[in-house]
């Protein structure tokens, strides 16, 4: 009898529900890019990357899933012990009426301590700045990939300006090349 119930045990764990091949399964955990902040790249040398939770309020996570949230001139800065996002704006959620929040309040990040303590040694140090690179959904929770850049001079960028169309004008050669 026992060997009865095991099979019957297996067998139902086998077929399941049904729901979880449809849509009641956990979601992949793919991600999906909602902002990013192209002029960081342009302003800054990244020297080290973050990837930080966000605290959000109210609809706010429902605007960033809609597509709603700009990273242009946002920037963290490390207060209290704490990292806080400022800037970032996310538009009212349409449906939200009175849930809705302030577009462009500091939200807080979550990260490490140890992380905030690496932030904290290396913002103290001249000509470095915590720069959100992009705000990305991944396994249904909103994520700040955060950097820690040195501002570049004039100089730099119509540099990093040339190397690039210099590169464009190679793979297009490449390109001519290989059809041809």
């Amino acid at each position: 009898m026992g060997s009865g119930r095991a099979a019957m045990g297996s067998g139902r764990a086998a077929m399941g529900s049904g729901r979880a091949a449809t849509s009641g399964g956990p979601r992949p955990l793919g991600e999906k890019t909602v902002a990013q902040n192209k002029k960081a790249t342009h302003d800054y040398f990244i020297e080290e990357t973050f990837h930080a939770g966000i605290a959000l309020t109210g609809t706010e996570i429902k605007s960033i899933r809609s597509g709603k949230a700009n990273l242009r001139d946002s920037y963290a800065r490390v207060e209290r012990g704490e990292v806080y996002l400022h800037n970032l704006h996310i538009s009212p959620y349409e449906a939200g009426n009175r849930f809705n929040h302030d577009p462009l309040r500091a939200r807080k990040l979550l990260l490490h301590r140890s992380e905030i303590r690496k932030l904290i040694g290396a913002t103290k140090e001249s000509g470095y700045s915590l720069v959100p690179l992009r705000l990305y959904l991944r396994g249904g929770f909103c994520k700040v990939e955060l950097a820690l850049g040195r501002g570049k001079k004039s100089y730099d960028k119509r540099e990093s300006i040339a190397k690039r169309d210099a590169d464009r004008e190679i793979a297009r050669a490449f390109r001519e090349r290989q059809k041809g």
